[in-house]
C-alpha cells in the first residue's frame, strides 16, 4: 500500500519546480490531488502527468493572494473528493532588496503570497481536517527562515513568518491530530530561475551561473533538485512522521550548518 493511499492533498503552486515534483510524487504514492497555480496551461499539463501515474487529479487556476480564490480551491477539493487530509502550502515568490532598496510594492506582494495566503489556506482547511479526525499541513519555508539572507529582506522576512506560523499552529492544533511542519529548502534549481523576473527586477539566471555560484558556497557543492525537496515533503505529509509536529526540516545541502 502506498504512503498516501486514501488521502486527498492540496498542492499550491503546483505548475513547476518543487510544487510539480511534489504533486507527481504524491500521485505515485496514491493521493488524490487538487493542484493550483496561475498558469493554466502548465497546471493542466501537471494534472495530466498525475493522472498518468494513476492518481485522481484536478487543476484549479488560482491566485492565492485573492481570498475568493483560496475559498474556491477548498470548495473544489471538497466537491471533487469530499475531504482534505493534506495541504502543501508551496506557492510563493522570491524578491530581492534591502530595507532601503525594497519597494513598498515588493514588500506588500511578498507578504501577500508568502505569508497571508498561507494563513488563509490553513484557516480554511483546518476545520475540514478536524471533521475527518486530523490532517497534515506542510508549509514551504526556506533555510533563510532560520539564518536570514543577504539582499532579500522581503523574502527572508516572509519565510521567517512562515516558520513562526508553523510552530504556533502546531501547538494550537496538536490535540486535534493536525500536524503542522515546514520544509526549509536551500537553493533548489527550478525551471523559473531561467526566466526574466523570477527574482524581481533581475535578468534570467543561466544554468552555468547558478551551478558556479552554488559550488562556491554550499558544502555539497551543488544546488538541490526539486525531487529531493519533494521527498522531504512526503516524509512530513505521511505517517512516516506521525510523531513530528512544529518542525522545520532543513533540506539545504548543509548551508545552515556552516
Amino acid at each position: 500500500m502506498s504512503k498516501l493511499t486514501g488521502k486527498t492533498a492540496i498542492v499550491t503552486g503546483a505548475t513547476s519546480g518543487i510544487g510539480r515534483a511534489t504533486a507527481l510524487l504524491f500521485a505515485e504514492e496514491g493521493a488524490s490531488l487538487v493542484l493550483t497555480g496561475r498558469r493554466r496551461e502548465r497546471g493542466k499539463a501537471v494534472e495530466a502527468e498525475c493522472r498518468q501515474r494513476g492518481a485522481r487529479a484536478v487543476f484549479v487556476e488560482a491566485d492565492h493572494t485573492q481570498s475568493a480564490d483560496c475559498v474556491r480551491v477548498v470548495t473544489s477539493a471538497l466537491r471533487e473528493f469530499h475531504q482534505i487530509d493534506i495541504l502543501f502550502n508551496n506557492a510563493g515568490i522570491v524578491t530581492q532588496g534591502t530595507a532601503e532598496s525594497a519597494s513598498e510594492a515588493d514588500w506588500a506582494a511578498t507578504l501577500a503570497l508568502n505569508v497571508t495566503a498561507v494563513w488563509r489556506m490553513c484557516r480554511l482547511v483546518i476545520p475540514e481536517m478536524r471533521k475527518v479526525g486530523g490532517g497534515v499541513i506542510v508549509n514551504n519555508a526556506s533555510d533563510w527562515a532560520v539564518v536570514g539572507g543577504k539582499g532579500a529582506l522581503p523574502y527572508a522576512a516572509s519565510k521567517g513568518a512562515v516558520a513562526s506560523m508553523t510552530k504556533s499552529m502546531a501547538l494550537d492544533h496538536a490535540h486535534e491530530n493536525i500536524r503542522v511542519n515546514a520544509v526549509c529548502p536551500g537553493d533548489t534549481f527550478v525551471e523559473r530561475w531561467l526566466e526574466k523576473g523570477y527574482f524581481e527586477g533581475s535578468s534570467p539566471v543561466t544554468l552555468e551561473a547558478a551551478q558556479a555560484e552554488s559550488a562556491a558556497y554550499l558544502p555539497m557543492k551543488r544546488f538541490g533538485r526539486p525531487e529531493e525537496i519533494a521527498r522531504a515533503v512526503l516524509f512530513l505529509a505521511s505517517e512516516d512522521s506521525s510523531f513530528v509536529t512544529g518542525h522545520l526540516l532543513l533540506v539545504d545541502g548543509g548551508n545552515t550548518a556552516q
